[in-house]
């Protein structure tokens, strides 16, 4: 999904997910067990508990379960009818899947710049983007930061637009107190392994406050069964079920999900008064109460710097290099537009090392080496490694 470098054993991993799962092991064999006892793996009690669970603490009135977060985003999208003919706004500066789902819905993905700050999507650039074709929005709520739902709101009503939450990156994350996935039309998250909230494998989820609408989905993603007739297939869907074992394990990881969470703040706030001079950490929005899916600085020098880090073991990330519309896969023949704020950004981001069990020490090596690097490239007489 990015540019990763892993760092060695010995040094600081960019994420290890084998000791986050050692810690909760016995819950873990617990959940599987209970599904290996009852042996319903698609449709199980434990897809049902999931989806009641996630819904009541992202504050949505319904959650249907699917397979991935590309699948949700597209499910949503086509659920809400948008298809052939429309245009959905995206940020640029997010990862392929957003643009894909449009894509695999019908539409046409249209990609707008981010904020400088924050590098989340501008709601002035929305506005300009706006058209006869436009049919939503896709507000990306990167980093583990929510975007400015209620600007973006504001807009989407006054235009007759749909707005979707891509709240993959954010899974507890709230912005003027309401979560993530609570927002909008409706809401699609991944829970992808490395997730605050993450799965043993692949696995998604669609929120919403409007339960037809989840229902809709949950039909699309079932090959279109009607509920009350399983042999009856009332619309062309596909399937995108949440496994029961993921559903059983994601039961256990959401339980925890508040206090990884605070663990993940912590981590930061060492890192905001490690980081030397010249590693800047990506602004945070005020209002908001972020959940740090990823530590983002912005150096000079990124691949010298990435260089000395893979030397000393640190692991570390790029979230994104290239942006969306820069994107061979997303080309029409005509030049793609100039969208300066995430062109910058992309040449000078860079992923740390953050987990809920990052400790200080691995924060302190981390910094160490960082203030060691941007202090050696700030001349540049001297040679890269």
């Amino acid at each position: 999904m990015t540019t990763l470098a892993t760092g060695r054993p010995q040094g600081v991993p960019f994420l290890d997910l084998r000791d986050e799962h050692a810690r909760i092991r016995g819950e873990l064999d617990a959940a599987w067990a209970g599904v290996l006892a009852h042996g319903h793996y698609i449709g199980g009690p434990e897809v049902a508990g999931f989806e009641r669970e996630f819904a009541e603490y992202v504050g949505a009135a319904a959650c249907a379960g699917v397979a991935n977060g590309t699948d949700a985003l597209e499910l949503v999208l086509r659920a809400l009818g948008v298809g052939r003919g429309d245009e959905v706004l995206v940020p640029t500066n997010t990862f392929v899947a957003t643009a894909e789902a449009v894509l695999a819905a019908g539409a046409t993905p249209r990609f707008v710049d981010v904020r400088p700050g924050d590098l989340l999507v501008d709601p002035a650039a929305v506005e300009a983007a706006i058209g006869p074709r436009t049919a939503a929005v896709v507000a990306v709520h990167l980093f583990g930061q929510v975007a400015d739902v209620p600007a973006l709101e504001v807009l989407t009503r006054r235009h007759g637009l749909a707005l979707v939450e891509d709240a993959a990156q954010a899974h507890g994350a709230r912005l003027g107190g309401h979560r993530a996935g609570s927002a909008g039309h409706a809401a699609a998250f991944s829970f992808y392994p490395g997730k605050n909230l993450g799965a043993l494998g692949d696995g998604g989820a669609v929120t919403s406050t409007d339960t037809g609408l989840v229902e809709r989905v949950r039909r699309l993603a079932d090959h279109g069964r009607d509920p009350r007739d399983r042999h009856v297939h009332q619309v062309s869907g596909r399937n995108s079920r949440l496994d029961t074992l993921q559903a059983a394990v994601l039961r256990v990881r959401l339980r925890r999900l508040d206090d990884d969470n605070a663990a993940r703040r912590r981590v930061v706030e060492r890192y905001r008064e490690l980081l030397p001079d010249g590693c800047r950490l990506v602004g945070l929005e005020p209002r908001g109460e972020p959940v740090h899916h990823l530590v983002v600085v912005e150096v000079d020098r990124r691949e010298d710097v990435s260089a000395v880090l893979t030397a000393a073991g640190i692991g570390w990330g790029i979230h994104y290099p290239v942006p969306c519309h820069r994107q061979p896969a997303f080309a029409d023949g005509t030049p793609p537009p100039s969208l300066p704020v995430a062109e910058a950004a992309a040449r000078r981001i860079l992923s740390l090392p953050c987990s809920p069990h990052t400790t200080d020490e691995q924060v302190e090596r981390v910094a160490d080496v960082l203030a060691s690097a941007v202090g050696r490239f700030r001349d540049h007489s001297l040679p890269a490694p």
